[in-house]
């Protein structure tokens, strides 16, 4: 997958590797005894790192940086995404079986283009959008490894 980019450095942790990229500039990560957040990354446990890495960059329009057990997805350069090696992850089974860990809601303007793209990449749907009268909706998904993330968006009017 031309998504995917190894680098020479092995073994190191995703803040490590953050900082030996310059993603997160050392001498920023605190000032005045107060946390100052540059960047704020999610990260999911996957068995398979190149299927989930790969999903998250091609829905981002980014680039995998990937190691053994962690793959960072940077989009425009900047780190967006961490898959960290779960080799027994266990996939939430949404709604009622094993529970969701966290998910992410992804607003967009045209539902039919996000849904026809996050499928190409390898999601899964899980719960159509529900009629409803209210002034958005949603559709709920799973990427490879099984995290459900949903996609939102604005009713347009009548």
């Amino acid at each position: 997958m031309g998504l995917v980019r190894r680098t020479r450095a092995r073994g190191w942790s995703g803040r490590v590797a953050a900082i030996r990229h310059g993603w997160f500039p050392e001498d920023r990560l605190c000032e005045d005894d107060r946390v100052r957040i540059n960047h704020q990354v999610v990260v999911f446990d996957a068995a398979d790192l190149t299927a989930e890495s790969s999903f998250w960059a091609g829905l981002l329009g980014g680039t995998v940086d990937a190691e053994d057990d962690w793959h960072m997805v940077l989009v425009d350069g900047d780190p967006r995404v961490g898959v960290q090696l779960a080799p027994d992850h266990v996939p939430p089974d949404w709604p009622d079986g094993n529970p969701q860990q966290i998910h992410l809601d992804l607003w967009v303007d045209d539902l039919d283009t996000a849904h026809e793209e996050v499928m190409s990449l390898g999601a899964k749907l899980l719960q159509p959008a529900a009629d409803s009268d209210g002034p958005d909706s949603f559709q709920v998904y799973a990427d490879p490894a099984g995290h459900p993330f949903c996609l939102c968006w604005v009713k347009k009017p009548g």
